[in-house]
């Protein structure tokens, strides 16, 4: 996918040396206004020649490979592979504007544009690209950071379980747990902020209300931040 940020609407890219031609079969993939003030987009390329249908139909046979946060299978899979192997260039970690009047050290969690926000004061703050929950699973409000955990285990609760009959009750914390490297607990909530193995749901709505960073990311969230550190989702 090729990072743009502006709506597209040139016929052609530049490709350096003089050389332009047209961008392959896709699709544009706009997003709103984030709390920076830029709006960012994809032209998704499209140019497997194979139709959609038989795409789609191929990816549903395919088994999943991977549980997410909460028990449902995760990732965008197209052709039975995932659509991105990397983080897209804007949900990298970096330095971003900010001027949300939140004092510094607080989170902000901005689930339409899938940023979390560190405010450092100064009109400035962390972002880190975000995977949050999809249609039904999402949620606004503010909590405070409750606990910390390194390498977190996992215990599916008990709806989930009748959801998912064959999830584990248990699992231990490791590198193929679905909760990443780290997690930030959110008040009382089934809810967390945590890492995730999966780096190509970054951007997605994939998970059931719980925030996803890479495993390097949470691992810098959770060095910034301590127990009991403001947590606004909008």
């Amino acid at each position: 996918m090729a990072l743009l940020a502006a709506p597209f609407a040139a016929q052609a890219q530049d490709y350096g040396h003089g050389v332009r031609r047209a961008p392959p079969p896709g699709y544009w993939r706009g997003g709103a206004p984030a709390l920076d003030g830029q709006q960012y987009g994809y032209w998704v390329d499209d140019s497997d020649a194979r139709p959609r249908s038989q795409r789609r139909s191929r990816a549903a046979s395919r088994e999943p490979q991977q549980l997410d946060d909460q028990g449902y299978w995760g990732g965008d899979v197209y052709g039975g592979e995932a659509m991105q192997q990397e983080v897209a260039p804007r949900f990298r970690r970096q330095t971003a504007a900010y001027s949300g009047g939140q004092p510094a050290g607080t989170i902000i969690i901005d689930t339409r544009n899938k940023y979390l926000y560190l405010v450092q004061g100064g009109g400035m703050a962390i972002r880190y690209g975000i995977g949050v929950g999809r249609e039904g699973f999402q949620w606004r409000g503010s909590q405070r950071i409750s606990m910390k955990r390194e390498w977190p285990d996992w215990r599916p609760p008990a709806d989930m379980r009748r959801r998912r009959p064959d999830l584990p009750r248990f699992m231990a914390g490791g590198p193929d747990n679905p909760l990443g490297a780290r997690a930030l607990y959110l008040g009382s909530t089934l809810y967390r902020i945590h890492g995730t193995n999966e780096p190509n749901t970054i951007g997605q709505n994939v998970s059931s209300g719980c925030i996803r960073l890479t495993n390097d990311d949470v691992i810098d969230l959770y060095s910034r931040v301590s127990v009991g550190a403001k947590v606004v989702v909008m």
